[in-house]
C-alpha cells in the first residue's frame, strides 16, 4: 500500500498490520533499537520505522544503508517520540535494492548546484521532491481550468516550418549528413527529410489560431524550444508553454481570462499541495504564502504602456535604464510598477515596433493590442494580444518586419475563410513554477534542464 493512504487516514490503520515499499532517507541506529526515515514518494513527508533487538535479524537491519529500497511489514502505532504522531513498528524488513556508502544523497544539506549534477537523484531530496510534485499539481490545475470551461486541448506540432516569433532563434531539424554539407558548402533542403527547412517550434500559437477558428476555445500545453544563447536564471533552451487561443475575444476579454486562470491555478496549488507550499514558505521564500494569497484576492490593474512610461519618468528614482516612450521596459521598471499599484499590473497597448507581426494594429497606427502581465516579485509572467484579423494589415506588417509571406499562406487564409477577431496569450510554465515555489532558477524547476552547453541525461 502507499504511505499516503496511511497519512490521510491514520485512525483507519492504527494498530493494524501494513506492507509498504520505499526508500531509506535516513537511518539512526542505537544499541538496542533504531529508526528509519522512510519514503515511497506518494506524499511529501516520510514515515518513521521503529525496530528493536527483539527481531531475529536485528543486526542485519542495522546494516541497511541510506538510499536502499525496502519491503516493510509492520504495525501502525501512535508515536511516543517528538516530530510525528504515528510510526510503524517493524515486524520484518526485506532489502530489495542495496545502496553503497558513496550514494550522493546523504542526510545533510546539499547545494542546488551540486544537486543539478545529480539531477537523476535530486527528486529524493525534500526540496526537489516538493518542486516536482508541485509541477505535477500545477499542470493538473491548468488542464482542469481549461477543461471545465469547454476548451479543446490542442496538440501543436513540435517540428515546424514557421517561426512564430520571427526572431530566427530556432533549432534546425535535419537528416542531412552535416559533414557532407560542410564539405559541399551548400544545403539542398529538397533532399532533406521534409523536402524543406524545418525546425523545433518556438510557439504553438499560430497553429492554435487555426483550431480556435473551428472550436472557438483551444489551448496548447507542451514543450517549446529557443536556440537563444542566454545563461540567465529565467531562460532555458527547452521549456513548456501554456497558450490558449479564443475566437470572438478582444484584448479586454483576453485579460479577463488571464487573470481568472492565474488566480484559479494559484488557489488550486495552495489547496492541493499544502505541505509542499508550507515547506517553500518556511525554507525557500519567506512570505510566499502571503504573496500568493494576496494575488488571489487582488484586482489586477490595467494601464497602457504610454501611461506606465509617464509614471516611471515622473518617479523620483535613479534608473539604471532610463524609461523611454516607444521602448521596452526593464526589470527595475516592472518591479517599480507592481509596487506602485501594490499588485499585479496588465500593461497594454505596446509600441508596434517592439512587438510581433501577428498583433492587431490599434487605431493610432503606432501601438498594437498587446498586453504583458507583471506580478510582484517575478516581473513578466504572461504575454498576450488580440490577433490581427485584417488580411491587408497583416500582410503589410509582415513585410514591414521582414517576415516571409511565402510558406505562411495557410495562416493568412484564416483571414480570408471566415475570419473573426480573436485573442490569446502565452505563459511560460517554468516561470509560473518559479513564482509559485520561490525557487528562483529555471534549472531547478525543470527535471532535466537544457541550457547552452548542457544536454546531460
Amino acid at each position: 500500500m502507499d504511505i499516503k493512504e496511511i497519512v490521510v487516514d491514520v485512525e483507519k490503520y492504527l494498530d493494524k498490520e501494513v506492507k509498504i515499499f520505499g526508500w531509506v532517507r535516513n537511518h539512526r541506529k542505537q544499541k538496542e533499537f533504531g529508526f528509519i526515515d522512510f519514503s515511497d514518494g506518494t506524499c511529501f513527508g516520510t514515515i518513521q520505522l521503529v525496530y528493536d533487538n527483539k527481531l531475529d535479524d536485528f543486526l542485519e537491519i542495522q546494516k541497511i544503508k541510506i538510499g536502499s529500497s525496502l519491503e516493510v511489514n509492520g504495525t501502525v502505532i501512535k508515536s511516543e517520540g517528538k516530530g510525528q504522531e504515528f510510526e510503524i513498528k517493524v515486524q520484518s524488513i526485506k532489502v530489495l535494492g542495496d545502496c553503497p556508502d558513496e550514494y550522493p544523497i546523504q542526510p545533510k544539506r546539499h547545494t542546488r548546484e551540486f544537486l543539478r549534477e545529480q539531477a537523476y537523484l535530486r527528486p529524493r531530496t525534500n526540496l526537489f521532491n516538493a518542486v516536482f510534485r508541485v509541477r505535477s499539481i500545477t499542470a493538473m490545475a491548468i488542464h482542469t481550468y481549461f477543461g471545465e470551461r469547454g476548451y479543446v486541448y490542442f496538440h501543436a506540432p513540435l517540428i515546424t516550418a514557421s517561426d512564430c516569433e520571427g526572431a530566427g532563434q530556432m533549432f534546425q531539424v535535419t537528416t542531412l549528413d552535416l559533414d557532407r554539407v560542410a564539405k559541399s558548402g551548400s544545403v539542398d533542403y529538397s533532399k532533406d527529410f521534409f523536402g524543406k527547412s524545418a525546425a523545433l517550434t518556438v510557439s504553438g500559437q499560430l497553429e492554435a489560431e487555426t483550431y480556435a477558428l473551428a472550436y472557438k476555445k483551444v489551448y496548447t500545453f507542451g514543450p517549446t524550444f529557443r536556440a537563444e544563447n542566454s545563461n540567465t536564471k529565467t531562460h532555458a533552451s527547452e521549456f513548456w508553454m501554456i497558450e490558449p487561443e479564443i475566437a470572438f475575444c478582444d484584448l479586454e476579454g483576453d485579460m479577463d481570462i488571464m487573470e481568472d486562470m492565474l488566480k484559479y491555478v494559484v488557489k488550486y496549488v495552495l489547496e492541493h499541495a499544502k505541505e509542499e507550499m508550507e515547506f517553500f514558505d518556511k525554507f525557500v521564500e519567506k512570505g510566499l504564502l502571503e504573496k500568493l494569497n494576496k494575488l488571489i484576492n487582488s484586482k489586477f490593474t490595467r494601464i497602457s504602456h504610454h501611461d506606465v512610461i509617464t509614471i516611471l519618468k515622473e518617479a523620483k528614482v535613479k534608473w539604471e535604464f532610463e524609461p523611454k516612450y516607444g521602448e521596452d521596459i526593464a526589470r527595475e521598471h516592472e518591479k517599480y510598477i507592481t509596487e506602485y499599484f501594490d499588485g499585479p499590473v496588465f500593461i497594454k497597448d505596446w509600441p508596434k515596433d517592439i512587438k510581433a507581426f501577428y498583433m492587431k494594429l490599434n487605431p493610432d497606427k503606432e501601438t498594437v493590442a498587446a498586453v504583458d502581465l507583471e506580478v510582484p516579485g517575478a516581473g513578466e509572467l504572461m504575454g498576450g494580444s488580440e490577433r490581427e484579423a485584417d488580411l491587408n494589415k497583416l500582410v503589410s506588417r509582415m513585410k514591414d518586419m521582414n517576415v516571409p509571406v511565402e510558406g505562411m499562406e495557410w495562416y493568412l487564409n484564416l483571414r480570408k475563410f471566415g475570419g473573426c477577431y480573436h485573442s490569446g496569450f502565452g505563459m511560460g510554465f517554468e516561470r509560473l513554477l518559479i513564482y509559485l515555489t520561490g525557487v528562483e532558477n529555471i534549472r531547478d524547476v525543470i527535471p532535466y534542464p537544457r541550457t547552452p552547453g548542457n544536454c546531460d541525461y
